[in-house]
């Protein structure tokens, strides 16, 4: 049997947990702050694959071994790779106070409407799309995706975010919380004593009472909303069943970036947005830019909106996992050929005329996106007097939409 006990926010270590082991393993601190059986082996947990092995040796022996962990070990902790190795039937564990839990407590919050994401040993950029997309969300940091990191990324969005950063918790002697702007968060050196970061939009962290815990987005119903809950002038807005295309080949989905060139009434961004995705809208005309944030304000979204003119406005943006491109007159080959280029998965062209098809497609192939095409030509129902129906045509759009081809080597998609 593995015991397996969450400690180090602030609760000791059970004495009849570490009874008759006879191997110890976690963090040093954890093992210095508990009282081990003196003929008990300890092992200060490094890379884990040693640490594996030498468990494996204690259990083939039926010798009893003890785990020391943070928080909870089985909320993005030690258990799946014990459970992994060894099996769940072998674990007895014993959850102390997740350090997300105790970051909440510490500020009188709530937390089951918060999203939660680890940057430990993962990409860094998951975490902060998360951040920008969604108004309460905790990160577990790790080297390289700090307060520091994040606060920097968040920053360049022009986010309005508050970062609390969560140091030492549980110890009361060096336990700190402290509030700051994602820009002073990044001017500074935390060290290595971080618990965890809550990112926050401070206007909503009291949101309406929850039956199913965790992001807003997700409980979300419907896709594809009509024109009419958009405003947008002159119906210059991408229409319903167009979206709704454009939507299944972007799949915007929480953790990516997804950019809208030429956003117009902001619609395919806010749609993005409502599925969880960050979402960045260039538009060149200053009315656009205001009804674009306030479509978002409408839907309960967080749209980052760029005023500026594609693809010179793209410059200083994080590269997007995928683009929607839904205006561009005469420069529309060179912005999609720049949204091609730094695009991670995907790029959707949305265009009205016909003479411009060829180039996009050719600005798409260019940069190693498998394309495909389509017209799209729909009419809708129309009431007419006399209680009878006609059908009244909407103008066709062609939507051309690229994959990124992956990279095979071995064998391996990469």
């Amino acid at each position: 049997m593995i015991t397996v006990v969450g400690t180090g926010t602030g609760a000791p270590v059970d004495a009849a947990a570490l009874a008759g082991a006879e191997l110890v393993v976690g963090g040093r601190r954890h093992l210095d702050a508990a009282v081990l059986p003196e003929t008990a082996e300890r092992i200060v947990l490094g890379p884990l694959a040693p640490a594996l092995d030498a468990i494996r040796e204690y259990v083939d022996k039926d010798r009893r071994v003890v785990v020391l962990a943070s928080g909870d070990p089985g909320f993005f902790g030690i258990v799946r790779a014990l459970a992994e190795r060894f099996g769940s039937e072998l674990l007895d564990v014993r959850p102390g106070v997740s350090s997300v839990a105790a970051a909440f407590a510490r500020l009188g919050l709530t937390w089951d409407d918060a999203v939660v994401v680890s940057a430990h040993g993962r990409d860094a950029r998951t975490a902060v799309h998360v951040c920008r997309a969604h108004p309460k969300v905790a990160v577990l940091t790790g080297p390289g995706a700090g307060p520091a990191e994040l606060g920097a990324a968040l920053a360049r969005a022009d986010s309005d975010r508050v970062l609390v950063v969560a140091s030492a918790l549980g110890d009361a002697g060096h336990e700190r919380v402290e509030r700051v702007s994602p820009a002073e968060a990044a001017e500074r050196d935390w060290g290595t004593a971080v618990s965890v970061v809550l990112c926050l939009d401070e206007s909503r962290t009291l949101g309406p009472v929850r039956t199913l815990a965790g992001p807003a987005a997700a409980a979300r119903a419907g896709w594809a909303l009509d024109d009419g809950d958009f405003a947008h002038r002159d119906s210059m807005i991408t229409k319903f069943e167009v979206r709704a295309l454009a939507l299944a080949r972007l799949g915007p989905r929480t953790g990516e970036l997804v950019w809208d060139v030429g956003s117009g009434s902001g619609s395919v961004a806010v749609e993005c947005a409502r599925l969880g995705a960050a979402v960045s809208a260039v538009e060149k005309a200053p009315d656009g830019v205001e009804r674009i944030r306030a479509n978002a304000a409408a839907h309960g979204v967080d749209v980052h909106v760029v005023h500026g003119t594609a693809p010179e406005a793209l410059a200083g943006l994080d590269d997007p996992d995928a683009v929607f491109v839904g205006g561009g007159g005469c420069e529309l080959p060179g912005i999609v050929g720049e949204c091609a280029r730094r695009a991670r998965r995907a790029v959707v062209v949305a265009m009205a005329a016909l003479d411009r098809v060829p180039a996009a497609r050719a600005a798409l192939a260019d940069a190693g996106f498998a394309c495909e095409g389509v017209l799209l030509q729909s009419s809708r129902l129309a009431p007419l007097p006399g209680d009878v129906t006609r059908l009244a045509a909407t103008n066709p759009v062609f939507l051309l939409w690229g994959a990124r081809t992956p990279v095979h080597r071995e064998g391996v998609a990469l």
